[in-house]
């Protein structure tokens, strides 16, 4: 790794988790994000990447195009490049193994939920519909099967009995802004790794539900 860690997102919309990863780059977090890509043109995280003198492509999808050929023109813009660690960040398409394996354990995910709860989507409104008590986010390493890669951090957030879907949306995504640009520091550092399927800390095995869980 380079002595800055180069970090590029891919987004498919607003991009808030871009934008706390990009505040939080600063002389402490010794990361750079050199690179943001989206599948939509129109995606607001591009605004915020130009707004930080980023730079941006956009891979938009062809008709009845596959995901593979889609991954292989993807792949083509994020070499460009050269990062040492792919952040998915409201990326909105399943990515083919083949792609995830030539990034194994350089590219991470957070997800809406506490894995292995509900993986996919529409967390938010199962977790209501469960009557959860606790809802949250997982940032994870990103491996073949979908929302399955080990955990490394998560953030708990209560649920409510009068909370509907936009509520907890809200209070999810405070909790993604402050955990996201902590992994990244973490991964910049090379105090992050993956080994064997599994997270680890500096060198300490990260447990099922992340560091530091209850």
């Amino acid at each position: 790794m380079s002595a800055r860690c180069r970090v590029v997102v891919l987004i498919s919309g607003n991009g808030t988790n871009l934008q706390a990863i990009i505040d939080g780059c600063d002389d402490t977090l010794t990361a750079d994000v050199i690179g943001v890509i989206s599948n939509k043109p129109d995606a607001y995280g591009l605004i915020r990447a130009h707004q930080s003198e980023i730079d941006t492509s956009c891979v938009i999808p062809h008709l009845n195009e596959s995901r593979e050929d889609y991954d292989a023109r993807l792949l083509e813009s994020i070499n460009k490049y050269q990062p040492d660690l792919i952040v998915l960040a409201g990326f909105m398409r399943i990515l083919s193994n083949n792609f995830v394996e030539k990034f194994i354990g350089k590219i991470i995910n957070i997800h809406p939920s506490l894995l292995p709860k509900y993986p996919g989507l529409h967390t938010h409104q199962r977790a209501i519909d469960a009557g959860d008590s606790e809802h949250g986010a997982s940032v994870h390493f990103v491996t073949p099967e979908l929302d399955s890669g080990p955990v490394i951090l998560q953030a708990k957030v209560p649920v409510y009995l009068e909370d509907d879907v936009e509520i907890l949306s809200e209070r999810v995504h405070e909790q993604e802004h402050a955990i996201y640009p902590m992994v990244v520091k973490w991964f910049s550092q090379q105090r992050l790794t993956m080994q064997s399927g599994k997270a680890y800390l500096d060198g300490n095995l990260i447990g099922e539900h992340g560091y530091a869980a209850d």
